[in-house]
């Protein structure tokens, strides 16, 4: 057709009508989003200045105006047992509810159950993969064990039934590197891959992911006074608290400015401590929405690998890259550790206190686990 025909003509008149159109559309989208940006910058202002508001003083500052027994010094806790049977790397260990049962997971390629009292391996269960980084002990009967790491699997063991797997679970895109039990049927782990699942173990199936993080997920602690509510903590810097309920993160925490390694809740279920390739322990408060205390000096420069409270939570354990256990008062300004433990020969991987509060565990690369009480 020539230029001048009459059918041409129109096709050119409708696409400037439809460019028009497009254009008027592309200029609302663009003034909604600018309207957007600027109620988020306007909402994240408000909650801000909710937060300095709340955040009015630390622990250490409301210590000071109370009159407050001192941590003894030296301490009274001593190495009261050397647990001695793996031949590779500790990497991870967990009490059992009955606070003298403990599982420990090595590179070994084995899972030990051993009687924290009586020194005894229990048993000894071997593993598929040996590139295990996590294992966790149901606390109400104590015969569900779980453990997993580099194979992106969760395997589960019945110890009253022997060393075969009862159920493996598979959804993660990652390795596995924290599992804990919130009920004999129930179990939350977290990955690698930025997730954590909440799992059926009787079905195998998946009932809840959490996704919200933007790298690994590290480590997770259920809290001891609701199992709806847990935190993570991740490589992206942050912790989460969230509720299994909704399947939502209900509150996200900010300060370190390096990996969380480890997140272990208050006692009180109130707050959480966390541990930080920073160099610093920290404690997050729910209910201020902020960071209450932080535990680091300058002759620290390495990691934290993993934390635990002890029962009255006056006392936060944390283990170190540099091979050293530090007890820290949470009730001080955080600047001085209360007492060190005698160090391991590697790095301290793994730490616990039991449930009646009376012993700590620590497990190292050097593959002995060391109770203090």
């Amino acid at each position: 057709k020539t230029s001048d025909s009459p059918a041409l003509s129109n096709y050119i008149v409708i696409d400037q009508r439809v460019l028009a159109v497009v254009d008027d559309i592309m200029a609302d989208m663009s003034s909604r989003i600018e309207a957007a940006k600027e109620e988020v910058a306007d909402l994240k202002t408000q909650i801000d200045n909710v937060r300095r508001e709340k955040h009015d003083k630390n622990m250490a500052d409301v210590a000071a105006e109370l009159s407050l027994k001192s941590i003894r010094k030296p301490p009274s806790m001593k190495l009261r047992r050397t647990l001695k049977g793996h031949f590779g790397k500790v990497y991870a260990m967990h009490w059992a509810g009955d606070s003298e049962t403990l599982v420990s997971a090595s590179q070994d390629g084995k899972l030990i159950i051993w009687n924290g009292l009586s020194n005894i391996k229990v048993h000894a269960i071997p593993l598929r993969s040996s590139w295990v980084m996590t294992c966790g002990f149901e606390q109400s009967k104590g015969n569900l064990i779980a453990c997993g790491g580099l194979d992106n699997l969760c395997t589960v063991y019945n110890i009253s039934q022997g060393q075969r797997a009862v159920t493996e679970l598979a959804a993660h895109d990652g390795y596995l590197s924290c599992c804990r039990f919130i009920e004999e049927e129930r179990l939350l782990t977290s990955s690698g891959d930025s997730t954590c699942i909440h799992w059926d173990v009787t079905t195998g199936d998946v009932l809840n992911t959490f996704s919200d993080h933007k790298s690994d997920v590290m480590s997770l602690s259920i809290s001891p006074s609701n199992p709806s509510i847990f935190v993570s903590g991740s490589v992206d810097a942050t912790a989460k608290i969230w509720d299994i309920r909704s399947s939502k993160c209900v509150q996200t925490h900010i300060g370190h400015e390096a990996d969380i390694n480890s997140v272990d809740f208050f006692p009180d279920g109130n707050a959480f401590g966390t541990g930080s390739d920073d160099s610093t322990c920290r404690i997050f408060d729910m209910r201020s929405y902020g960071e209450v205390n932080r535990f680091g000096c300058d002759s620290i420069k390495c990691g934290i690998t993993s934390v635990a409270f002890s029962k009255s939570g006056r006392i936060l354990f944390a283990g170190y890259d540099d091979f050293n256990t530090y007890a820290w008062d949470t009730l001080n300004n955080g600047k001085t550790q209360a007492y060190q433990l005698q160090p391991h020969d590697n790095r301290v991987s793994c730490l616990g206190v039991n449930k009646k509060g009376d012993a700590l565990c620590t497990g190292s690369w050097d593959t002995f686990l060391k109770i203090w009480a």
